[in-house]
């Protein structure tokens, strides 16, 4: 199939980047030290190419998504890495025989975890991040709490998400050691193997953690590429001109087709002027003018939130679709 025959909007991932982007963090985090984290792609099959390349552990945002990765197979080692009150569904796949830990950090999810059938647990620690998290001096407490509710405490996780886009690379590395500083203490009283932290934004620069959340490394996005890392673009919606106008364009790709909670999408060789519902303008002074009905790649800048609105993704090699991918991980 050519692109042209797809109905626009549509998510393309170039076959080339994706495959440079796998390969190159497998190099840089092989094996255990990635635990990549599915929320960003919510694909099932791209998953499978991330377990090829030697990742048996996964990071999950949702219940869905522990249950849709655990029934293809790849439920070897899941990590909700999200507080949840309501466990049962989970506590049902780990009578089943798979591995599904959750991040807890209070009595009231301690609880939650026994009651619902978990048998594994991380404790959440705040590095920083005004989320959730448990301050560091807390972590030992509750980590006695979870074993006597019978639970087994794997170790620590923490998020340092507000570093991810930190510039320049000195100062993100230097914040990541501060947050991280805080992890290893409560790690020193919790116990356990895992010390379970970062992203894309700082997997380069993360020395401290044994094992690396990063997601969005696969397909990547406009905010994570201005970081300077060796991740390329690989996701792109697909769009047609559909209006023209003297010194402007409209495409056909809006606020329900990507996230702007990173800003403004870009396309190569002009200006984005702004997005509404259905539509994103950019500018068309001295640029090669559009016609109504060319195909535009829209580059869009945060990746997780902008996969969730679709249904497919289109692996394409240039102009040819080689693949459709479901988008099975979407909802709850």
């Amino acid at each position: 199939m050519h692109i042209s025959e797809l109905q626009t909007p549509a998510l393309l991932v170039e076959q080339a980047a994706l495959r440079h982007n796998l390969d190159t963090m497998s190099a840089a985090l092989p094996g255990g030290r990635l635990r990549p984290h599915v929320k960003a792609h919510k694909c099932t099959s791209l998953a499978r190419l991330q377990y090829a390349n030697g990742h048996r552990g996964f990071t999950c945002a949702t219940i869905r998504e522990v249950e849709t990765m655990a029934a293809v197979g790849l439920g070897e080692d899941l990590l909700l890495a999200n507080e949840v009150l309501d466990t049962r569904r989970l506590g049902r796949l780990v009578e089943d025989g798979h591995r599904v830990t959750v991040a807890v950090d209070s009595a009231e999810t301690i609880k939650a975890a026994a009651a619902g059938g978990i048998r594994e647990v991380v404790i959440d620690v705040n590095v920083g991040l005004p989320r959730c998290g448990c301050p560091p001096e807390s972590a030992g407490p509750l980590a006695d709490l979870a074993r006597r509710a019978g639970l087994v405490v794997r170790g620590v996780m923490g998020y340092e998400g507000h570093l991810m886009l930190v510039q320049p690379e000195a100062e993100r590395r230097e914040k990541t050691e501060q947050a991280m500083r805080r992890l290893l203490a409560a790690s020193a009283d919790v116990g356990g193997e895992l010390i379970s932290a970062g992203g894309t934004g700082t997997c380069t620069v993360n020395i401290w953690a044994n094992e690396i959340q990063a997601g969005s490394y696969a397909l990547m996005d406009t905010a994570y590429e201005q970081l300077g890392q060796p991740f390329q673009q690989a996701l792109f919606v697909l769009g047609r001109v559909i209006s023209v106008s003297a010194g402007w364009a409209v495409v056909d790709v809006g606020l329900k087709a990507l996230s702007l909670d990173h800003g403004l999408p870009s396309i190569d060789g002009t200006e984005v002027w702004f997005c509404s519902d259905e539509h994103t303008t950019f500018r068309t002074d001295g640029v090669p003018q559009p016609a109504v009905g060319d195909l535009v790649r829209v580059r869009p800048a945060h990746v997780d939130p902008t996969v969730a609105l679709h249904d497919t993704l289109h692996l394409v090699d240039g102009t040819q679709v080689l693949e459709q991918w479901p988008v099975d991980m979407r909802g709850w």
